[in-house]
């Protein structure tokens, strides 16, 4: 479901009020200038409002339906810290340059990697909207059709409105992409989702303020709690950087090193085929006598409901921006499309 629900991760509006005024810029100019933008020492606030519906999933707390927030700071330089609180506490995230930290308050556990090795916890994705705006531009415009839609205020800066919808062709469950561009800086600073069939985003995730500029070296270091317990980060996680070099970024499909899914067709209707065996037991339920390898350690009755073809049969879980179908012989395949799309993608 991360990788499903991956594409989906967007943007917060940062208040409404009048439209400010800014000099034209055409669509290319604008998506020029978010390609090539150099983000720099930032500090702000994020916040995702999610309306897909889902409930909470292991590991993944930001999947579940409702508002979560987070603070996030970075240096420019591939330091960087993000502050996510949790309902008895809060995980911290650290890049110091040579070390990743990632503590949470609720086991005084913190894990340890090399900075160019750490994990890329799945909750961060909430608190890089920059990266995910900017991966999502590169991934789909060349099977979009881009327009500049007027300006926009977001978290006090103005900003233009740069909007992403499927060509013709595309199959695939969402209307349109917009992100919101700084009109200084030239980097997005919120990202909106709108599915098919309605007029409210489904998914958003943007800055509520945000101040760029040095920020204070402290917040780039990390010294563990006393009586904290201090261990190696699993060795299969993801790593962080993104496509700003950002601290915290991390591989958009969530999956550990080494494991590359197959990928089928592209833009809008890209379809990532995993062989849950591929993931070295990471959907593995080892209490589930007999169970097939490769099936999560979830109910997915509770999620989605049952479905056969050619290829077999497995669970369909469908979200308003994505769907994913893990198949009983552990195979998982995801993306923002309808279901018809995964069965052909898993008939390959």
């Amino acid at each position: 479901m991360a990788g499903a629900v991956g594409l989906g991760l967007l943007a917060l509006p940062g208040g409404a009020g009048a439209a400010p005024e800014l000099p034209p810029v055409t669509a290319d100019e604008l998506v020029a200038s978010v390609l090539t933008a150099d983000v720099g020492a930032f500090g702000g606030t994020v916040e995702l409002d999610n309306a897909l519906g889902l409930p909470a999933l292991p590991g993944m707390p930001q999947a579940a339906a409702g508002d979560s927030s987070a603070r996030v700071w970075s240096d420019g330089e591939g330091r960087g810290r993000v502050q996510l609180p949790t309902d008895s506490g809060e995980r911290t995230l650290v890049s110091d340059g040579e070390t990743f930290w990632a503590w949470n308050s609720e086991d005084q556990t913190v894990h340890t990697a090399p900075a160019d090795k750490g994990p890329a916890e799945r909750e961060s994705a909430v608190a890089d909207p920059t990266a995910a705006a900017t991966e999502a531009l590169d991934v789909l415009r060349a099977s979009s059709e881009v327009r500049v839609d007027g300006t926009a205020e977001v978290a006090g800066r103005p900003a233009y409105e740069l909007v992403l919808t499927p060509a013709a062709t595309e199959r695939t469950l969402l209307r349109e992409v917009r992100l919101a561009v700084d009109a200084e800086h030239r980097v997005p600073l919120r990202l909106t989702v709108l599915a098919n069939g309605s007029t409210e985003p489904a998914l958003q995730l943007g800055f509520t303020d945000l101040e760029f500029g040095p920020q204070d070296p402290e917040l780039f270091t990390f010294t563990p709690p006393p009586g904290a317990t201090v261990e190696p980060a699993p060795e299969d996680a993801g790593r962080p950087g993104g496509p700003h070099g950002g601290p915290l970024g991390g591989k958009p499909e969530g999956l550990p090193d080494g494991v590359e899914p197959t990928i089928v067709g592209d833009g809008w209707d890209t379809v990532a085929v995993i062989s849950g065996g591929d993931l070295g037991g990471a959907l593995d339920d080892p209490r589930r006598e007999g169970a097939p390898e490769g099936r999560p350690d979830i109910d997915l009755s509770a999620l989605g409901t049952p479905v056969s073809g050619p290829w077999g049969s497995g669970t369909l879980i469908s979200t308003a921006v994505a769907s994913a179908i893990i198949t009983d012989d552990g195979r998982v395949a995801a993306g923002a499309v309808p279901e018809q799309v995964l069965t052909e993608a898993l008939g390959q």
